[in-house]
C-alpha cells in the first residue's frame, strides 16, 4: 500500500464529508493505493455516525472510536499502529490541511529520501493572541533546544515513512514532538514542506473550541 493516512478527530461531522471526498480525488487522481483511518476522540457530535456512512461508500475509510476524549496523542498512537502504508500521512479534519499537498509529501519521502516531512503553513487562519504567538514562541524553543530546523514543529499535516511511525511512542502531550521523538529515534532526516492551499473555512465554535481544547491542531 502506497500511503495511509491518519486522521485524529473532535466534533468535526461538517466537515468529514469533504475531506474524505478530497482525499479520495487526489488519490485517485495520483493512482495511488491508500487507506484513510479515522480516528473518533470522543466526539459529542454525530462525527462517527458520519464516518461509518463514509465507510460504506469508500471502503478505503476505516474508523477508530474512542468512548471518551483521550487526546490527540492517544489518537495518534492508534492510528500509527493500526496503518500498514508505505508513507502515512497526518492531517487535521477541520479542511485547514490540503489534501492536495499528499502527492509532494509522498514523492518527499519515497523519492528525496526524507524520514519525516512536516508541513509549514504561511498563512494561517487561527487566532492571533491565543495560538498564533505562543506557537511562534513554542517552535523557537523547541527549534533551539532540539536543533531541528522546522517552523511549525506542531503542524498536523506530515509524512512519515512507515519504519518512524513503528518505532516511536506518542503519549501524553507529545505529538507537539513527533519531530524530536522521530530524530531521538535515529530519523534524522526531516524536512519541511511550505504549503499556501489551505482552507479559511473556521466556524466561530472551533475556534473557541481550539483555544481551550486539550489538543490543539
Amino acid at each position: 500500500m502506497d500511503i495511509s493516512v491518519v486522521i485524529p478527530l473532535f466534533n468535526e461531522e461538517e466537515s468529514l464529508p469533504e475531506l474524505a471526498a478530497w482525499i479520495k480525488k487526489v488519490m485517485d487522481g495520483n493512482n495511488f493505493s491508500y487507506e484513510v483511518m479515522m480516528i473518533d476522540d470522543g466526539s459529542h457530535d454525530n462525527s462517527w455516525d458520519v464516518i461509518e456512512h463514509l465507510q460504506k461508500e469508500n471502503p478505503c475509510i476505516k474508523g477508530i472510536k474512542f468512548r471518551r476524549n483521550y487526546g490527540k496523542s492517544a489518537a495518534l498512537y492508534c492510528g500509527f499502529d493500526a496503518v500498514q502504508g508505505d508513507v502515512v500521512i497526518t492531517m487535521d479534519a477541520d479542511l485547514q490541511d490540503s489534501p492536495d499537498e499528499i502527492p509532494e509529501l509522498y514523492r518527499m519521502i519515497k523519492e528525496d529520501g526524507f524520514d519525516l516531512v512536516s508541513g509549514w503553513k504561511k498563512k494561517r487562519f487561527d487566532p492571533v493572541l491565543t495560538k498564533n504567538l505562543p506557537s511562534k514562541l513554542y517552535n523557537w524553543t523547541v527549534r533551539r533546544m532540539s536543533g531541528i530546523k522546522l517552523h511549525d514543529m506542531n503542524c498536523g499535516l506530515k509524512a512519515y515513512r512507515k519504519n518512524v511511525i513503528k518505532s516511536i511512542e506518542v503519549y501524553g502531550e507529545m505529538h507537539r514532538y513527533i519531530p524530536v521523538l522521530a530524530k531521538w529515534a535515529g530519523y534524522k532526516n526531516i524536512g519541511e514542506k511550505s504549503g499556501g492551499t489551505c482552507r479559511a473555512k473556521i466556524r466561530s465554535n472551533q475556534v473557541w473550541a481550539r483555544t481551550f481544547c486539550s489538543w490543539p491542531a
